[in-house]
């Protein structure tokens, strides 16, 4: 609930003008009632309405200034007349009413003009840009006519206002890395890779990745599935990075990196948030030391997304992109708590970046660390894919410890129990089925519906069709073990029972209904913590319940003055994207720091928080004016036959046709918000 003096926001008519306080009306909507710490929000105007929330609001001004909005955003693309000509043309009009030089034909002139273009434009910029400037025609016309009759400016036109606007879109603001989603499924459109690959590296460097394995939580606020079905956007990231790599060309940067500031950062992990953290600081001119335990470079992954799903060529292609800007990286080197002291007084800012490297337990009974079988999945996909991706093979005390005979991991034959229901577990059972293994069970606690939730439809059924077995409402209650190796598991059936309160149905274990699994290894996929020893005890860093870092989660400084935290570390496990959201919005912070000292976040950063409050997606909205029934291509994936048994990568992509007729499906529904304060 917000307190405003008038409201027209998505659909509401509020009007407190002249009310007693206790009378008032309050919004149903998040309002931005505060734009930041040191200042108060006058208004809000964006593309379903107006806010007020200080009575002395010259609304004149509001609308002109939003109306001058169209013409900063280049977004308006110019494909069609109304969008072309209309835009201009109602702050063309609107600013001549506002300095005093306005008719009473030009408010008829506006409300034609903007009908047209709410009517008949191609995108959503062009269509709702009017909306709120014709609600303050209606309900404010006494201004705007006072300036026509007494040719006078409206009463704030000549003061000192601030008017910060943001352009966003419902995918852009589902994406935790923000990335302007219509502009580079535009340039994939015009066949322009460069420009889809610059759109993208504004907000997100790794995209040859996030083009491969990102969950995509952008297509399900994508507004085309109002209409039929959300649009392939994660298939079309990798594009622009693919034509860049297969091309040969240099790196298309967003833009020329800035001269050097003689600051530097030491930066803890080579991850997806480390290398985002580089990156950015390293655009700015801010020196960048890496420093990563690892004897490659990628973090998770690197060591962790199986080759199938994120080929290391690729991979090592976002990461040369971030050594290109001159990022130092120094591998094979376990920070510890005396460097960790030292890099605090040697350079101007620390990030934390460490990840989350350790699996947690199933909990069950007789679960022993030191039972030849029970292998932890973050160990157990290193070995994986330190071996497939880059050649190493097993020491000998690994063979022992791992029971493998081979120089590899080896699985012929074996049963192989995974416990989770996310994206590790997934990497597990699907590596284990390419290693070899005669059997491999998924043990879930919840439904299929859920572990598609928290991977991928995509990555499921691609599981199932390769012969993973999925046995769901189950758990672990037990390991049996002869001399301490692994022989079989004791698994609890569970159902689901109806809360009889209304709430959330809670699991309730079936008496009687337990059977065994034969197992050779049993992998715990269920989590990940955070080592994070070589913090020196004494900074006494604030920790979350869950044993990360934490933060404010706006601008990632930890605890301790000057030192950051992104990614796994500070918010536990997490999707790459949403890592490399943190740290993008962490190095601008730190880029600003190193240099002032200060910790200040941009107006674009203040209006992606309002925004995200706001929620930008309507999914109960009618969708008019495009074609429904355009049907979503399908990429081609390599034959269950073909890919199983090697690391050859599943999915093959778009070709240029597919991905072109994909790109068209785009609504570009791109919206203009504005604050003034």
């Amino acid at each position: 609930m917000s307190k405003v003096y008038f409201s027209t926001w998505r659909g509401e008519s509020i009007n407190n003008f002249g009310k007693a306080d206790d009378a008032w009306e309050e919004s149903a909507h998040k309002l931005p009632l505060q734009y930041n710490e040191h200042a108060a929000s006058k208004a809000f105007i964006g593309w379903d309405g107006v806010a007020l929330f200080d009575a002395d609001v010259d609304v004149v001004r509001l609308a002109t200034e939003y109306a001058a909005q169209y013409q900063v955003y280049s977004e308006a693309c110019g494909r069609c007349a109304p969008g072309r000509w209309g835009g201009r043309i109602l702050y063309d009009l609107l600013d001549k009413i506002a300095r005093g030089e306005g008719s009473h034909s030009d408010m008829d002139h506006l409300r034609e003009v903007s009908a047209t273009m709410m009517a008949t434009s191609k995108c959503e910029i062009g269509k709702t840009v009017p909306k709120p400037i014709l609600d303050l025609m209606q309900h404010f016309e006494r201004e705007f006519v006072t300036c026509i009759d007494e040719q006078k400016a409206s009463k704030h036109y000549h003061s000192e206002v601030n008017y910060i606007a943001k352009i966003t879109a419902p995918c852009m603001d589902a994406c935790p890395a923000h990335v302007d989603i219509p502009a580079y499924i535009e340039g994939v459109r015009d066949l322009r890779f460069d420009d889809s690959l610059m759109a993208t590296r504004q907000t997100m460097p790794l995209a040859h990745t996030c083009g491969r394995v990102c969950p995509h939580p952008c297509e399900n606020e994508c507004r085309r599935a109002n209409l039929d079905s959300p649009i392939s956007i994660m298939e079309l990231k990798r594009l622009g990075a693919d034509y860049e790599t297969d091309h040969g060309f240099g790196f298309f940067h967003p833009h020329k990196q800035k001269k050097p500031t003689g600051k530097k950062v030491a930066v803890v992990g080579a991850g997806p948030a480390g290398l985002t953290t580089a990156y950015y600081l390293a655009l700015d001119g801010v020196h960048c030391d890496v420093f990563e335990e690892l004897p490659v470079l990628g973090g998770e992954v690197a060591v962790g997304v199986p080759e199938y799903r994120m080929p290391i060529g690729k991979y090592n292609k976002d990461i040369e992109a971030v050594k290109d800007l001159g990022v130092n990286f120094i591998l094979n080197t376990r920070v510890t708590d005396e460097m960790m002291r030292r890099f605090e007084t040697e350079y101007d800012g620390v990030m934390i970046a460490s990840g989350t490297r350790i699996s947690k337990k199933v909990y069950c009974d007789n679960e022993r660390p030191e039972i030849t079988g029970y292998w932890g999945a973050i160990d157990f996909l290193d070995r994986i894919n330190l071996h497939v991706k880059y050649g190493y093979t097993l020491t000998e005390a690994q063979k022992k410890e791992y029971a493998i005979d081979a120089d590899y991991v080896d699985l012929t034959g074996k049963t192989v129990v995974c416990v989770g229901g996310g994206f590790t577990s997934m990497d597990v059972v699907r590596c284990s089925i390419r290693a070899g293994a005669k059997r491999v069970v998924m043990i879930y606690r919840r439904d299929e519906k859920t572990i598609i939730n928290n991977t991928t439809y995509e990555e499921y059924h691609e599981a199932v069709e390769e012969g993973v077995e999925f046995i769901f409402h189950s758990a672990v209650a037990s390991i049996i073990d002869e001399d301490n190796v692994l022989k079989k598991l004791v698994i609890d059936r569970f159902e689901l029972v109806p809360d009889p309160n209304g709430g959330r149905p809670q699991l309730q274990k079936i008496e009687g209904a337990s059977f065994e699994i034969e197992a050779d290894y049993l992998i715990p996929a269920v989590s990940q913590s955070a080592d994070l020893k070589f913090v020196p005890k004494e900074w006494e860093l604030e920790m979350t319940s869950w044993g990360t870092l934490k933060t404010n989660g706006r601008d990632y400084m930890t605890s301790r003055k000057g030192v950051f935290a992104s990614g796994d570390c500070e918010y536990g496990p997490m999707t790459i994207v949403n890592a490399v959201g943190q740290a993008k919005r962490a190095a601008s912070v730190m880029a600003r720091y190193v240099v002032s000292g200060e910790i200040t976040l941009s107006d674009e950063e203040i209006m992606e928080d309002h925004l995200r409050k706001m929620r930008v997606y309507n999914k109960k909205e009618k969708v008019s004016g495009w074609m429904p029934g355009v049907p979503r291509p399908i990429s081609e994936k390599l034959d269950v036959d073909v890919r199983k048994d090697n690391n050859l990568e599943v999915n093959l992509g778009f070709t240029q046709e597919e991905a072109i007729a994909e790109a068209e499906r785009c609504m570009r529904c791109y919206y203009i918000a504005m604050v003034a304060h």
